[in-house]
């Protein structure tokens, strides 16, 4: 393969854009993607959604926010060409979309990616899209064919909130006479795109209910919005509230065991070691499972899993 972004000497790093997917758990799984990028030379400006700043604080990498525009994309990415000094600088895409071709493209930069929906007249590189078992290869497959150098995927995806994030996850338990490691973390929504609550197992409030009758203290961050389904559902349950995505990470590292959904917080619990159940039924798809070595994923095509074989593994720890 010939590279299009060369590996480099130490003494002379070049910027990169990088334009993040779009989810939570794209973004986890990006890590190992992103860090062996670092490792070629490359100096990495990201831009994504507003959530990501907080998401990768504690990767000291700048994060720019992408805004929902079209045209205010394009003058995100132009202010940042201009701020670099550089007059063509590379970006590398790990949407799919038209649009971010088309943002950077006409900011000036030269965008990389997979030929998909249109774009690849706009791009400087655009590469197929590979068959995968994971979504986490597909971005790490970009980077191979970028670099130009093949590598295989870590065995799971790592993130490391920030001092600051960590600090405050340390102070939300304290004042919630919480303990490290002897609380349970319950995640019982999912994403945006599951209007009809299709990715949702459905024995979150009985597992609630049996773990405090138990006399364990259970935790749920709930997202704006949902504060009131969380008192429904989980009552006896810690709700931590208004914690960004780094605070909660540090939060669901510091627990005994975590509870979720197909949704984004696993990946997180995955990513910063946590000891994760997940819980993936007839309407998830694998390729997005959390990835580590501490995640016991139930995922049947069928079924659910029950709620006695949840609660057994639960408490078996």
């Amino acid at each position: 393969m010939s590279p299009v972004l060369p590996r480099l000497d130490p003494d002379r790093r070049a910027p990169l854009g990088i334009r993040l997917c779009n989810w939570v758990g794209e973004v986890v799984l990006m890590m190992p993607t992103l860090r062996r990028l670092q490792d070629a030379g490359y100096d990495l400006h990201l831009v994504g959604r507003g959530w990501a700043g907080a998401l990768l604080e504690g990767s000291a990498w700048p994060v720019y926010r992408r805004p929902g525009t079209l045209l205010a994309a394009r003058r995100t990415w132009d202010g940042l060409r201009r701020s670099l000094g550089a007059p063509h600088p590379k970006a590398l895409l790990f949407t799919k979309s038209l649009s971010s071709a088309l943002e950077t493209r006409f900011a000036g930069w030269r965008p990389i990616g997979y030929a998909r929906d249109g774009r690849t007249p706009l791009l400087t590189a655009a590469f197929p899209l590979p068959r995968y078992v994971h979504a986490a290869h597909l971005y790490w497959n970009l980077a191979s064919r970028a670099l130009g150098e093949e590598a295989p995927y870590p065995a799971s995806a790592t993130l490391s909130p920030s001092p600051r994030q960590q600090d405050a996850a340390r102070t939300l338990l304290r004042q919630h006479g919480l303990e490290h490691h002897q609380y349970i973390v319950l995640c019982p929504f999912s994403g945006a795109d599951d209007q009809a609550g299709r990715k949702i197992w459905p024995y979150h409030r009985e597992l609630g209910a049996r773990l405090s009758r138990l006399g364990l203290r259970t935790v749920v961050c709930p997202g704006p919005g949902e504060e009131n389904r969380a008192a429904e559902l989980l009552p006896a349950a810690v709700q931590l509230l208004g914690t960004d995505l780094g605070v909660y990470a540090a939060l669901l590292a510091g627990a005994r065991t975590v509870v979720a959904n197909d949704t984004g917080p696993g990946h997180l619990a995955a990513a910063v070691g946590s000891r994760l159940i997940a819980l993936y039924g007839p309407q998830s798809v694998l390729a997005w499972a959390p990835l580590g070595d501490r995640v016991h994923l139930y995922a049947d095509p069928q079924a659910w899993p029950s709620l006695d074989t949840v609660e057994a593994v639960v408490l078996h720890d």
